[in-house]
């Protein structure tokens, strides 16, 4: 059975990149939520074994949804996509609770090794 991603991201092509990076992998895309407030909407039905999530999205943005994400689901599993590589704010990713984090541009190698990491 393969293990079920939920991508949250305000980019549609971002979604459609992972479900392409994934093909042929134990991972599918379960879901496809457009900002935060639908990720944690939807998580319960989901049920995901890990989320990749945007960091900059309208509404509620990317680290406050995985804030909420991780305080109300012990088991989330959370890998932060962005293309903000200073080491304050991947400090401060770790620091909230998230298991990896991923750079944009996305490779097929590194989004695995990211969603493996955050499973670990």
């Amino acid at each position: 059975m393969k293990k079920k991603v939920m991508v949250v991201d305000d980019s549609r092509m971002m979604d459609l990149q992972i479900r392409k990076l994934l093909e042929g992998t134990e991972f599918e895309v379960a879901a496809y939520c457009e900002n935060g407030e639908e990720a944690i909407a939807r998580y319960e039905e989901v049920r995901p074994d890990v989320v990749t999530m945007d960091i900059i999205m309208p509404g509620i943005d990317g680290m406050e949804a995985a804030q909420v994400l991780l305080y109300e689901h012990d088991e989330a599993r959370i890998v932060m996509v962005t293309s903000l590589g200073c080491d304050d704010v991947i400090q401060e990713l770790y620091g909230i609770g998230a298991q990896a984090v991923l750079f944009k541009p996305l490779t097929r190698e590194g989004l695995l090794g990211a969603l493996k990491k955050a499973l670990a």
